[in-house]
């Protein structure tokens, strides 16, 4: 075998490797379905083409036809007259006509067999082609089955490149944290058993810090005696609380807000908005929760007197923030925090201001 033989035999393995790598057979498959539909309209222009043959060739018979009629007319219109002449070359025109007439005639018969072939061709076609377009999706479909299977595959194995590096970093980090784990825990031992002493202000060896640890504690004691004694000796000048519910009036807190002090004979209208909370709350009602509780809001911060920072005062009922949710609302009556009687059951009660 020659050089350029064999040269031309390594190019051509090498070239078909590439190309194999490179095709793809969806778009192969598109490729020769888009063929065989142009195939399909060359054949149907051919008809046509045939067709519009056959129908000038069926024309030109039809002048024929009428130039033959037309001389047979002029040859019995010349012997009427004693012109013989005029009728022999008239019926000889006549004959020529004729004859290609029967000329045109053989042409149209065989455009006519030209014209079943091609539509019958056609026929075929077409219904290979729609053959060809029902196992081309097929083949698709499969091929894409195929393709996502194993791709899913080497990522469940790890056999494509980016989960083996994914592994190989996750078993890299794996190993740093084990080997951390381990050193902190050696020195931790270390430190605990004296081998090792802490650096810094508080250095010193373990019985160093178990003797310090029981001076502080000694130390933490005395200092806790002694704020209990101050706390004792000063309860006398503490501020007393006022009762939240008397019956002049009813303190209520906004949480997040300041305190309120309404009028007995606001009562019935905050049973009222409550009412209509509860409604809400029972109603599964986002909307109407959000409403009721802002007029309850709005209600309590109109008709009630703010309650100043140096009047210490029990709140009868905590009503929650605005922001409170339908959900939050629910999951707090949910866990038993209701109202004692008297008071909204949308609201909390408090035991000191």
């Amino acid at each position: 075998m020659s050089i350029m033989r064999r040269m031309s035999d390594v190019f051509q393995q090498k070239a078909n490797k590439v190309l194999d790598r490179a095709e793809n057979p969806v778009e192969a498959i598109d490729l020769a379905y888009q063929k065989q539909l142009e195939a399909l309209q060359q054949v149907r222009r051919s008809v046509a083409d045939v067709l519009t043959s056959e129908k000038r060739l069926e024309l030109q018979a039809s002048q024929l036809q009428a130039s033959q009629a037309k001389l047979q007319t002029q040859a019995k219109t010349a012997l009427q007259q004693g012109r013989e002449d005029l009728a022999k070359l008239a019926l000889t025109r006549a004959q020529a006509a004729q004859s290609q007439l029967d000329g045109l005639q053989q042409q149209v018969q065989q455009m006519r067999d030209q014209e079943q072939k091609l539509e019958l061709t056609a026929q075929k076609l077409q219904a290979k082609v729609e053959g060809f377009r029902t196992q081309r999706e097929t083949i698709k479909a499969q091929y894409s089955a195929a393709q996502a299977s194993t791709k899913v595959g080497e990522a469940v194995t790890g056999l494509s490149d980016h989960m083996a590096d994914v592994t190989m970093m996750i078993e890299r980090a794996q190993d740093k944290t084990q080997q951390m784990q381990a050193r902190a825990q050696a020195i931790d031992q270390l430190v605990d058993s004296g081998t090792l002493d802490q650096i810094g202000i508080g250095s010193g060896d373990d019985i160093d810090r178990q003797l310090q640890a029981s001076v502080t504690d000694a130390s933490v004691d005395s200092q806790l005696a002694a704020m209990k004694q101050e706390l004792v000796g000063s309860s006398a000048a503490a501020p007393r609380l006022t009762a939240g519910n008397t019956a002049d009036s009813l303190v209520v807190r906004i949480h997040g807000e300041d305190q309120y002090r309404l009028a007995p004979g606001e009562q019935s209208q905050i049973d009222q908005l409550d009412q209509k909370l509860s409604a809400a709350v029972a109603g599964d009602d986002e909307t109407a929760f959000g409403s009721a509780l802002r007029d309850l809001l709005n209600f309590v911060r109109a008709h009630g007197e703010l309650v100043g920072p140096d009047q210490l005062a029990t709140s009868a009922v905590v009503l929650p923030s605005e922001d409170m949710t339908l959900a939050e609302a629910k999951a707090l009556l949910a866990g038993g925090q209701v109202v004692e009687a008297g008071g909204p059951s949308g609201a909390t009660p408090a035991p000191s201001a």
